[in-house]
């Protein structure tokens, strides 16, 4: 082997820019990934680039605000249906305890 045939070291700014199809591909997903967050959050691009914490702020107000109503509606909605099952499961639990003995 000669002296010559040391790999040379690249610089910062090759190692930088160096893009290989995996990185591009991980970076579109990843766009696409955060643009379907975004959406479900109701941002708007545009509403980023003028008043980006403005923005995120209000954006979680309403995330927050449909989780406790999403919680309201499940807790109604279990309730409404306890009142039949539980009822109904207590009868079949006493007469599977009867049937036993």
């Amino acid at each position: 082997m000669s002296e010559n045939s040391t790999p040379q070291r690249r610089s910062f700014v090759q190692r930088l820019v160096r893009m290989s199809t995996a990185d591009i591909l991980r970076l579109v997903f990843l766009c696409v990934l955060a643009g379907f967050l975004l959406a479900a959050l109701n941002v708007n691009p545009g509403d980023l680039w003028v008043d980006f914490f403005g923005t995120l702020a209000e954006s979680w107000g309403r995330f927050i605000r449909f989780i406790t109503e999403s919680a309201g509606w499940a807790v109604e909605y279990f309730l409404l249906g306890a009142v039949l099952v539980i009822p109904i499961w207590i009868v079949f639990r006493v007469l599977r305890t009867l049937g036993r003995e």
